[in-house]
């Protein structure tokens, strides 16, 4: 099978949104008047992203979704995007569950597939994703104030907890890994989420190389500090409500580990004045999404982790970095 046929098996569809979609040399996207685009890439590269087997399925969803979440942190409708993708060979088996995972998520959010690419090397998939959002509207890193609360929406940690199970630093029951591994493999964009924060949240961004790091990100661009209160987020790793408690099994250690400094939750991260607290809540209950508020921001620059009494904590949590 050759390029264009692989292209036109596994990746064409007919154009809903795009003025112009797969098979020119460009694709064209008018967004509507009064939008801005909102554009973001995502490259996801085998044995450091991803391992070698897993399943084309998931991973088609994972690639598209990885993108999806930072158009959630922007607060931007998804619209259309690209794939760039690197073959070490045309397998149509595993063709056909990548182009499935990948399409059924983009058909989810009513995001359409209007170009990219296809080489022969190692497997490699770049994405670029494509929003809109009202002009003044998107949601930035740069708007926390002193006194704002800090949110997060649904869960962090199990990625993690999974990923160390799969490189056999620790051992977890079936049935909690298969559950932490959908976690790691299929995390869900929080899209609804982003677009109902328009107007109410402060700042925000997705979590992708673990908390801790990530919102040093929006402490940095709006030059601010915060303390993050630890007794709330080690209750967010879904694991602690499994059958088989993930508290009861592993040190305190691991799980602060997993949920401060794990990474690939894609989850929400944001900030809103204690004001907006209603309109927080009616954004949760209208993306039914659970989010919860795990510290505040301060005006001391600095990142502060304090326990349940508000004593000051020592901590060494590293997020992901490609090039530590």
């Amino acid at each position: 099978m050759g390029e264009f046929d692989l292209i036109a098996r596994y990746f064409t569809r007919p154009v809903r949104h795009a003025a112009l979609g797969v098979g020119d040399d460009c694709a064209l996207l008018a967004p509507r008047p009064g939008m801005q685009l909102a554009i973001s890439s995502d490259m996801l590269v085998e044995g450091r992203h991803f391992f070698a087997d897993v399943d084309p399925e998931a991973l088609g969803h994972k690639a598209l979704a990885v993108n999806l979440s930072d158009l959630a942190a922007c607060g931007a409708k998804p619209l259309a995007f690209t794939l760039a993708l690197a073959l070490p060979r045309v397998d149509e088996s595993w063709l056909a569950g990548f182009s499935k995972g990948l399409l059924a998520l983009a058909d989810a959010h009513g995001c359409e597939l209007v170009g990219g690419d296809t080489t022969q090397g190692p497997l490699n998939i770049c994405i670029t994703v494509f929003g809109e959002v009202p002009v003044g509207q998107a949601l930035l890193r740069s708007g926390a104030r002193a006194g704002d609360d800090i949110y997060v929406s649904g869960t962090l940690g199990d990625a993690r907890l999974a990923l160390e199970a799969l490189l056999g630093h620790i051992h977890l029951p079936s049935e909690l890994l298969t559950q932490a591994r959908q976690r790691l493999e299929r995390p869900t964009p929080r899209v609804a989420l982003g677009l109902a924060l328009r107007g109410i949240a402060s700042s925000a961004m997705d979590v992708s190389d673990g908390l801790l790091g990530d919102f040093g990100h929006i402490l940095k661009a709006s030059g601010v500090g915060a303390s993050i209160r630890t007794d709330e987020t080690i209750k967010l790793i879904a694991a602690s409500a499994y059958p088989s408690s993930a508290r009861g099994q592993f040190d305190q250690k691991l799980l602060q580990q997993c949920t401060l400094a794990g990474g690939d939750d894609y989850e929400l991260l944001f900030t809103a004045p204690p004001q907006h607290c209603a309109a927080v809540a009616a954004a949760a209950a209208q993306s039914q999404t659970a989010v919860t508020c795990i510290g505040q921001v301060q005006a001391e620059p600095g990142l502060r982790l304090v326990d349940a009494q508000g004593q000051p904590m020592e901590h060494r949590f590293a997020s992901f970095d490609h090039f530590a």
